[in-house]
């Protein structure tokens, strides 16, 4: 299957939207491993969030075969050479795949090269073990900061008590590998 990776565009808020809600927040008859459905009520993102993120000075990129969007990361400057990387979301039928470990490193190459990154970060739900599992795989490691969980960003309501926000980071000198 041909792929291709670019920068998304306005047009493209409410696939994005959709992909990521579905990769985060599914119905329970969808399959995934990410998902924190369990945990959190409510959508991940909508489409007016999406249009704030690319009117931005952030990035998103997007995974497509031909017109369909398969995957999506966001990317922003945090701080003089710092990367944020968040909402990465792989379409659950084609999960575990391998595609998350692309998007990731495409993320980092990405804010290394436009944004003179020198160090990557991202949040991860403290329920998320196997999430944390993945990024640590990849050389991120807990910085020991710990929020709770962002009930007034809109991005859902925690379903669970006490839910929090983990923060990762490495070096951009440890770009992941496959």
């Amino acid at each position: 299957m041909l792929m291709t990776l670019r920068e998304a565009i306005a047009s493209d808020a409410s696939e994005i939207a959709a992909l990521v809600n579905a990769a985060y927040r599914p119905s329970p008859q969808c399959g995934g491993w990410t998902h924190e459905g369990d945990l959190v009520a409510g959508n991940r993102t909508d489409y007016e969030q999406l249009l704030s993120m690319l009117e931005s000075e952030s990035r998103l990129l997007i995974l497509c075969h031909e017109q369909a969007i398969l995957a999506c990361v966001h990317i922003s400057q945090n701080g003089d050479f710092t990367a944020d990387i968040g909402m990465l979301a792989i379409k659950p039928s084609i999960q575990a795949q391998g595609l998350g470990k692309r998007m990731l490193l495409h993320a980092e190459q990405y804010a290394t090269e436009h944004f003179r990154t020198k160090r990557f970060q991202l949040n991860v739900l403290s329920a998320r073990p196997e999430l944390i599992a993945f990024y640590e795989r990849r050389g991120y490691q807990r910085i020991g900061e710990i929020e709770h969980y962002p009930s007034h960003a809109g991005f859902g309501q925690p379903l669970i008590d006490g839910l929090q926000v983990i923060k990762l980071a490495k070096p951009a000198n440890a770009l992941a590998e496959d």
